[in-house]
């Protein structure tokens, strides 16, 4: 798109005359409305001018898809409706050589492009070999709210920018840029206010007015073969395994790390590996320089059975980045992407931590998704038979079903989903050693010990979406009148158990959580994630103790984020 064409857009568009689509759709995905007023109609112009000179399509292999829940929905639908063998639904983020047969034309609503053209070859473009595009993504992620327990007004405010650099398509660099303040509601602020870690993003500062500042950069390099079958990254961010909304195995509720990752696909299968640096905070009181290095080796092999059929193989080992001598580093006997790391451990005498896992997926009639996982952390077989609530015994599940085009209407989404970890689970003898990075598990929000089941509804139709999100959970948790460890605290030391025996799920201090969230979305420019956002939660808390919480919170906002902000933790 020239310059003078751009102009020619320009002066059309910012002259008195009726809304009417700006862009055919097939160039750019992207819907502007002009609104009479003149002034009005010059500004949205202006922005036009600014933000879409040199739209093209943007044919890259190794980009990661963004893994917010706006924009994985478009996802659920394509692969459900449209199951595919090379595409991998459980391993997140999304690697772009996996879904070039993605369409926006198969999904029944207005989304944020699966191949993300938006501003693509418009600051930097390539005509010659190498052929290279820089794309921008701003972000703003404003919302204002009211905490009508604590009768207070809460803000969070964040902006950044989101960088994506493309050579020859098969070379991607990105990067995130992102700052600002976060508000939270009572119910959320007793949580991050204990170490000031905001769970996305890490540590939080506070300004004295019951917010937390904060700063946070995350990117990657990555490169795809031209068969689209091999890809190596490294960077900094989160990585996703499961189908579901929470994941017993590996989810993005903590903040993100440093990796190195290999991804293979071939025929039907996927299998990625990737190391991880984390930190364990959990005596650092907030001081950076009291941190501690642990370090992770993830695998998982995925194989899609048939189209509408998949399974997963999940494992991992986590260790403490120095020993009782304050000697060890990385482990190199963990740097083999081949073999299963628990028998490299025995071998190495390991007293790590390792965990396994297994997930499934199945498509039916093309319209319901049915899925879980188990997770292992420790499984010996007498001791499960026995049924005699043995404290190793510890073990996670999941079990969830999604059923797109629900009652046959377009865009309809149901979704129910199951979670349950048993006592001690994810934790380990060695604090510093548990599943978890930067003061937040690494699976489920609530560590362990807990049943939890979450319903979802979901109407999206064109540029607006109405959704609604009900969870009940029953977690069993420490009393504070003793010092007992009851399993659900993953950052105690299993070694500190009350009992042997006699354990079961949910016993301590019995609480009960119940939140509802209902959420109103228009999307005022769908190819960039650009949305208005009106919700209301409702909070409710009581324990065996007498205590009761019941805390409504009602926010709207304006963003265009593209990652996953929890507000049921």
């Amino acid at each position: 798109m020239e310059w003078s064409v751009l102009r020619q857009l320009f002066i059309r568009f910012s002259g008195i005359i009726a809304p009417e689509r700006l862009i055919n759709e097939d160039e750019t995905f992207c819907f502007l409305y002009i609104y009479r007023d003149n002034t009005m109609r010059f500004l949205t112009a202006y922005f036009i001018l600014l933000l879409c000179p040199m739209l093209a399509q943007d044919t890259a292999l190794a980009k990661n898809a963004f893994m917010g829940k706006d924009i994985l929905q478009a996802f659920d639908f394509w692969n459900i409706t449209h199951p595919g063998t090379r595409f991998h639904s459980s391993f997140k983020p999304y690697l772009s050589s996996t879904y070039t047969s993605a369409r926006d034309s198969l999904v029944p609503f207005s989304i944020y492009s699966f191949q993300n053209i938006f501003l693509s070859k418009h600051l930097i473009s390539g005509s010659t070999k190498p052929d290279y595009s820089v794309q921008l993504h701003p972000i703003i992620d404003a919302e204002p709210g009211y905490d009508l327990l604590k009768k207070r007004s809460l803000l969070s405010l964040i902006a950044g920018t989101h960088v994506k650099a493309n050579i020859n398509s098969n070379f991607t660099f990105a990067a995130t840029i992102i700052g600002g303040t976060m508000g939270f509601p009572f119910f959320l602020d007793t949580s991050v206010k204990k170490q000031k870690i905001i769970p996305e993003f890490g540590q939080g500062y506070g300004n004295g007015k019951s917010a937390y500042s904060f700063f946070d950069v995350t990117g990657y390099l990555s490169y795809t073969t031209k068969n689209k079958i091999f890809n190596v990254q490294a960077g900094r961010d989160k990585h996703f395994i499961g189908d579901g909304y929470r994941s017993v195995l590996l989810s993005d509720y903590s903040p993100a790390n440093p990796y190195l990752r290999c991804n293979v696909n071939v025929w039907r299968l996927q299998y990625s590996v990737w190391y991880s640096w984390m930190y364990d905070v959990s005596t650092a009181n907030g001081v950076k320089q009291n941190f501690t290095n642990k370090y992770g080796t993830f695998h998982y092999l995925s194989y899609n059975v048939v189209k509408e059929f998949s399974i997963g193989l999940f494992e991992n080992v986590i260790w403490r980045g120095t020993d009782s001598n304050q000697v060890r580093t990385f482990e190199v006997n963990y740097l083999n992407p081949l073999i299963f790391l628990r028998p490299q451990e025995y071998s190495v005498g390991s007293p790590d931590n390792s965990f396994i896992g297994f997930n499934f997926n199945a498509t039916l009639f093309k319209k319901l998704k049915i899925y879980g996982q188990l997770g292992l952390d420790e499984f010996y077989t007498k001791e499960v038979k026995a049924g005699n609530g043995w404290w190793g015994n510890k073990q996670a599940w999941q079990l969830g079903a999604k059923y797109v085009n629900a009652l046959g209407i377009k865009g309809l989404k149901l979704q129910l989903e199951y979670n349950e970890a048993r006592p001690y689970t994810y934790s380990h003898g060695l604090p510093d050693q548990n599943y978890a990075h930067y003061g937040t598990p690494l699976a489920h929000p609530f560590g362990a010990n807990f049943k939890e089941i979450q319903g979802f509804v979901t109407y999206r139709h064109h540029r607006w979406e109405l959704g609604t999100q009900l969870m009940y959970a029953l977690i069993g948790k420490d009393s504070s009148a003793n010092s007992s460890n009851v399993g659900q605290n993953i950052f105690l030391s299993y070694n500190t158990r009350a009992n042997e025996y006699g354990n079961y799920t949910t016993q301590g201090l019995k609480t009960t959580v119940v939140q509802s969230h209902l959420k109103f979305t228009y999307f005022l420019i769908p190819n960039l994630n650009m949305r208005l956002e009106l919700g209301y939660i409702q909070r409710s808390e009581k324990n065996g103790r007498g205590y009761g919480l019941e805390n409504p919170y009602i926010y709207l906002g304006i963003k265009t984020s593209f990652w996953n902000t929890y507000r049921d933790f």
